[in-house]
């Protein structure tokens, strides 16, 4: 019989804590610290293999998704070693786990959990989909530092006493607001200079976003996407920007049973409390990707710009152009029963941001059909 050990490991930037447990003679053994490095825990399983050379051995290896990456995953896996990469959240803790949570204990912890299969495992994107998912999250990086650079010239000009007097905050950033900031006269030099460093800023952040643009449209005519961002092109709401972004996170929209499934991975379900007989409804869950979950509500909020039953847009017809038709219907029928849930749901006096964070939900359960073959 195969003799499985489970190799815990603690991964940080410098170094690495290991630690084996052996399932048949429930006993731990082998607990070091190494160097961060993928051959010192190639060695480290080596030892394990020779201390166990009379056997059939399996190793199996673990840790927690982090900042560390995927890399060492991918190479232990290059070496036919088994490992898996378990999601941090699923983990159960003991309550008083963190008053004495050492990188040891956090290996031990790891192999156990590795031994009873108490985790669940993290999808492992392939480094290709994965490069494009890190320059989505560069733009969504670039996207906050010019709100924050907005956010720094708009506060400049309101010390200064400096108001826009045309209108509110849908009307900054717009050709009439540039040609009132010329106009704007500074009791000196230095508070001049001042004012053109911000607006600077706010020059560099956006033509830094609009670069990031131009090169995710070039990214989605990739071989490896283009077809699953057409896809999701065709629903209303949804640009390039948005569907590179959930084919680059997802990977593999199979690997979620169903539909309720993957808008819960999203954090878009609605959390509950119950308690002998009382059970009550509570806010989505915001638990999971918080950037598709914004991604899918900025798409429903602008979904929601157009009438019900208006005319589609020369935007979303030039998308659905030379489409599947079986595609094309199947995302209008979306877009169409989105839309009237999401109004009927303000008729009743429902919160428009809550109808718009439930049209978010339908969405994804739309676009998990869509990329599923599930669109009878």
């Amino acid at each position: 019989m195969t003799r499985v050990i489970y190799t815990g490991m603690d991964v940080h930037k410098d170094t690495y804590s290991l630690c084996s447990y052996d399932a048949q003679d429930n006993v731990m053994f082998s607990e070091t610290t190494v160097k961060a490095e993928t051959t010192s825990v190639l060695s480290y399983i080596k030892s394990i293999e020779k201390r166990y050379s009379n056997d059939d051995v399996m190793i199996v290896c673990g840790y927690e998704a982090g900042p560390t990456g995927f890399s060492l995953c991918r190479q232990l896996q290059k070496k036919n070693i088994s490992c898996v990469v378990m999601a941090p959240t699923s983990l159960p803790k003991a309550p008083d786990e963190k008053k004495r949570k050492t990188d040891k204990g956090d290996a031990r912890s790891l192999a156990l959990h590795l031994a009873h299969k108490t985790y669940k495992a993290v999808h492992v994107l392939s480094p290709e989909i994965e490069t494009i998912k890190e320059l989505t999250r560069t733009r969504a990086t670039a996207l906050k530092a010019q709100k924050r650079a907005k956010q720094n010239l708009l506060s400049f000009l309101l010390r200064k006493g400096m108001v826009y007097p045309y209108g509110g905050r849908a009307k900054y950033w717009t050709q009439k607001f540039y040609a009132w900031l010329k106009t704007l006269e500074f009791a000196n030099d230095i508070e001049r200079y001042s004012f053109e460093e911000y607006l600077s800023e706010v020059n560099h952040q956006m033509s830094r976003v609009s670069r990031l643009d131009e090169k995710i449209g070039e990214i989605a005519e990739d071989p490896l996407i283009r077809d699953d961002v057409k896809k999701l092109c065709c629903f209303s709401g949804i640009s390039t920007l948005t569907a590179v972004s959930l084919v680059s996170e997802i990977g593999d929209f199979n690997r979620f049973e169903k539909a309720r499934y993957f808008a819960s991975y999203l954090g878009l379900c609605p959390g509950i409390h119950s308690s002998g007989l009382s059970s009550q409804t509570l806010g989505i869950t915001k638990a999971g990707n918080k950037h598709l979950r914004c991604l899918l509500i900025e798409a429903a909020q602008a979904m929601s710009r157009s009438q019900i039953c208006g005319k589609k847009s020369l935007r979303l017809l030039a998308r659905q152009k030379d489409m599947n038709p079986l595609v094309i219907a199947y995302a209008d029928r979306a877009t169409e029963r989105i839309k009237r849930r999401r109004s009927s749901m303000i008729f009743r006096g429902v919160n428009c941001n809550k109808a718009t964070t439930a049209a978010a939900r339908e969405m994804a359960c739309f676009i998990w059909g869509l990329m599923t073959n599930n669109i009878a």
